[in-house]
Protein backbone atom coordinates (compact mmCIF):
# COMPACT_ATOMS: atom_id res chain seq x y z
CA UNK A 1 0.00 0.00 0.00
CA UNK A 2 2.78 2.62 0.67
CA UNK A 3 4.92 1.22 -2.72
CA UNK A 4 8.16 1.21 -0.41
CA UNK A 5 10.17 -1.85 0.92
CA UNK A 6 10.21 -2.13 4.48
CA UNK A 7 12.49 -3.87 6.44
CA UNK A 8 12.54 -5.61 9.28
CA UNK A 9 14.94 -6.75 11.65
CA UNK A 10 14.32 -8.52 15.40
CA UNK A 11 16.02 -9.49 18.31
CA UNK A 12 16.92 -13.25 18.99
CA UNK A 13 15.08 -14.69 21.80
CA UNK A 14 15.75 -13.36 24.97
CA UNK A 15 18.15 -10.72 24.26
CA UNK A 16 16.04 -7.41 25.18
CA UNK A 17 19.04 -7.08 27.61
CA UNK A 18 21.07 -5.98 24.35
CA UNK A 19 18.85 -2.87 23.95
CA UNK A 20 21.15 0.06 25.38
CA UNK A 21 18.20 1.71 27.48
CA UNK A 22 17.06 -1.65 29.13
CA UNK A 23 20.89 -2.71 29.31
CA UNK A 24 22.03 0.99 31.17
CA UNK A 25 18.83 0.58 33.53
CA UNK A 26 18.59 -3.05 34.74
CA UNK A 27 21.31 -2.82 37.16
CA UNK A 28 19.67 0.06 38.58
CA UNK A 29 16.32 -1.51 38.69
CA UNK A 30 18.11 -4.74 40.16
CA UNK A 31 19.27 -2.71 43.45
CA UNK A 32 16.27 -0.90 43.59
CA UNK A 33 14.33 -4.02 43.73
CA UNK A 34 16.71 -6.14 45.56
CA UNK A 35 15.09 -7.72 48.71
CA UNK A 36 11.58 -6.49 47.57
CA UNK A 37 9.11 -9.71 46.51
CA UNK A 38 7.41 -8.69 43.32
CA UNK A 39 4.13 -10.32 44.83
CA UNK A 40 1.65 -8.05 42.22
CA UNK A 41 1.79 -6.12 39.34
CA UNK A 42 1.85 -3.36 41.63
CA UNK A 43 4.20 -3.46 43.29
CA UNK A 44 6.74 -4.23 40.43
CA UNK A 45 5.16 -1.30 38.54
CA UNK A 46 6.28 0.60 41.76
CA UNK A 47 9.63 -0.66 41.80
CA UNK A 48 10.59 0.12 38.59
CA UNK A 49 9.15 3.69 38.31
CA UNK A 50 10.72 4.47 41.18
CA UNK A 51 14.23 3.85 39.96
CA UNK A 52 16.85 6.72 38.85
CA UNK A 53 20.70 6.38 38.47
CA UNK A 54 22.84 8.93 39.96
CA UNK A 55 22.57 11.04 37.07
CA UNK A 56 18.87 11.53 37.49
CA UNK A 57 17.50 9.12 34.81
CA UNK A 58 14.22 7.98 35.91
CA UNK A 59 12.19 5.05 34.52
CA UNK A 60 8.59 4.98 33.40
CA UNK A 61 6.43 1.95 33.70
CA UNK A 62 2.65 1.57 33.74
CA UNK A 63 0.59 -2.09 32.87
CA UNK A 64 -0.49 -2.64 29.31
CA UNK A 65 -3.82 -3.76 29.69
CA UNK A 66 -4.65 -3.81 25.87
CA UNK A 67 -5.88 -7.27 24.64
CA UNK A 68 -3.57 -8.38 21.11
CA UNK A 69 -5.28 -11.20 18.96
CA UNK A 70 -3.18 -14.12 19.00
CA UNK A 71 -2.94 -17.20 17.07
CA UNK A 72 -3.68 -15.42 13.55
CA UNK A 73 -2.93 -17.56 10.61
CA UNK A 74 -2.54 -16.93 7.19
CA UNK A 75 -3.08 -19.36 3.93
CA UNK A 76 0.46 -20.82 2.39
CA UNK A 77 -1.44 -18.29 -0.59
CA UNK A 78 -1.52 -15.19 1.09
CA UNK A 79 2.04 -15.88 2.52
CA UNK A 80 3.48 -16.83 -1.18
CA UNK A 81 1.66 -13.35 -2.34
CA UNK A 82 3.98 -11.49 0.14
CA UNK A 83 8.02 -10.21 -1.53
CA UNK A 84 9.89 -11.47 1.43
CA UNK A 85 13.20 -10.78 0.97
CA UNK A 86 15.43 -12.65 3.38
CA UNK A 87 18.79 -11.14 4.68
CA UNK A 88 21.72 -13.59 4.45
CA UNK A 89 22.55 -12.86 8.38
CA UNK A 90 20.21 -14.43 10.43
CA UNK A 91 17.43 -14.43 7.28
CA UNK A 92 14.46 -15.49 10.09
CA UNK A 93 15.09 -12.40 12.38
CA UNK A 94 16.26 -10.04 9.15
CA UNK A 95 14.13 -9.99 6.50
CA UNK A 96 12.85 -6.91 4.07
CA UNK A 97 9.34 -7.12 2.98
CA UNK A 98 9.33 -5.10 -0.98
CA UNK A 99 6.32 -3.21 -2.68
CA UNK A 100 3.52 -5.47 -4.52
CA UNK A 101 4.36 -6.10 -8.32
CA UNK A 102 1.38 -4.06 -10.15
Amino acid sequence: QIGMPITVCHYPPGTSKWDRIEHRMFSFISMNWKGKPPVNYGTVIKLIGSTKTRSGLTVTARVDDKEYATGIKHSNEEMAKLRIEPHPLHPKWNYTILPQKD
